[in-house]
């Protein structure tokens, strides 16, 4: 089984015992275009799976991310300020934030690739 899930918002999750790092997913990387700026979060703020916790703004507009899970952010990938290409590298490095989740089940109610891309094929 695959610790990496997706939302029908296009944010991956990958879970690593009771940590979630997070970040956009490809199909979200290519909607919004070039990207030109990312507003990243505070660590040790308090977050609610749905809240949003970043904006990314590219030439063609500005999209909030927003949580899968509930949790503290307990790390932010400061690389990501000075390198927006570094969203579109894989899961292990294009991570935005980490959280120390409350409720790991928020998780496993996520897509697994399969569903996701089967979600993405009926948008298109």
């Amino acid at each position: 089984m695959s610790n990496v899930k997706y939302t029908n918002d296009h944010e991956w999750i990958k879970v690593e015992g009771d940590t979630a790092a997070v970040g956009i997913t490809t199909y979200a990387r290519h909607a919004l275009g070039d990207l030109v700026f990312l507003e990243l979060p505070e660590t040790g703020r308090q977050i609610k799976k749905g809240d949003d916790f970043a904006v990314v703004e590219s030439v063609k507009a500005a999209s909030e991310i927003y949580t899968p899970v509930s949790g503290e952010i307990v790390e932010i990938n400061e690389a990501l300020q000075d390198d927006l290409e570094g969203l579109k590298e894989d899961i292990d490095t294009g991570w935005i934030v980490k959280i120390k989740m409350n409720n790991a089940e928020e998780a496993a109610s996520l897509m697994d690739k399969q569903a996701y891309d089967a979600f993405v094929a009926g948008l298109e």
